[in-house]
């Protein structure tokens, strides 16, 4: 049996429902008011891999050293040993939040991710406290814990979406093209339009139309469905992501990414768009 079947197969474990949902629950309950930082709203771009660079260097490098670096390099594998768990916290922390918003396969597979990466964080930490020959072994087990969690890990954003920007691949006409009726454009109601095959929400306020995706680039929920608040700013109704109807820039995660912008103007009693 391939890994490919192997990780179907755990994707379709619905016995790791009750868990995970019990800890999603839990980790979102805890980490709402740190969602925006934790999900990287501010940085525009997800937190999460980037964290995971540090750690995974580090104990890489201290496997590296132990097994051919001799005598001189001992010295060197229990600070990069340190380093590497004190960085691995953080990193643990953006994920789950990250993981928390996923539903189903998604977060099946993503709980043996975590699992296996804490698990190659215990053997890591239980390495410096170890002999020298039961640390080597120590720390070689957890770095192909994290060797798994980073295979899943991986299948996640690659495979399954995860992370990704989900507006990246839509088609967005780049001429005005027609996508609502005007007249049936009320005063303040988020309203779906599809425009060259696009599916755009529209908004007006006064004599100003305001155009944006309508696909939530975090997870590709519907923005007409959510509500647009006095700072002009529309809630996803998944995940609660917030984006500035002006410019599409994500205020509140755990969106990264802007949603799409187009220009918005009313001609022959069409409302029509193009991408910005």
């Amino acid at each position: 049996m391939g890994l490919r079947e192997l990780i179907g197969k755990l994707e379709g474990r619905e016995a790791l429902d009750g868990v995970s949902d019990r800890i999603a629950g839990f980790v979102n309950s805890t980490v709402k008011p740190a969602k925006s930082l934790l999900s990287g709203t501010w940085l525009e771009h997800p937190l999460h891999p980037l964290l995971t660079d540090l750690p995974i260097g580090c104990w890489s490098g201290a496997v590296i050293l132990d097994l051919f670096g001799g005598s001189g390099a001992v010295d060197a594998v229990d600070p990069l040993v340190g380093l590497g768990a004190l960085a691995a916290v953080p990193a643990a922390v953006s994920g789950l939040s990250d993981w928390a918003d996923s539903y189903g396969p998604e977060r099946r597979v993503g709980l043996v991710h975590a699992a296996a990466n804490l698990t190659g964080l215990g053997l890591f930490a239980a390495s410096l406290m170890a002999g020298h020959r039961s640390a080597r072994r120590l720390r070689l087990l957890g770095l192909a814990a994290v060797s798994a969690g980073g295979y899943l890990g991986g299948h996640l954003s690659f495979g399954r979406g995860v992370g990704v920007d989900h507006q990246a691949f839509l088609e967005k006409p780049s001429d005005w093209v027609d996508a609502l009726d005007a007249d049936r454009l009320e005063e303040a109601t988020p309203t779906l339009a599809e425009a060259g095959g696009a599916r755009v929400m529209l908004y007006r306020r006064g004599t100003q139309i305001y155009a944006l995706s309508d696909v939530c680039p975090h997870a590709a929920g519907p923005l007409h469905e959510g509500s647009v608040d006095d700072q002009l700013c529309v809630t996803c109704p998944w995940h609660g992501s917030r984006f500035r109807l002006s410019d599409g820039r994500a205020v509140h995660g755990p969106a990264s990414a802007p949603a799409a912008v187009y220009q918005a103007r009313v001609e022959h009693g069409k409302v029509q768009v193009r991408a910005v």
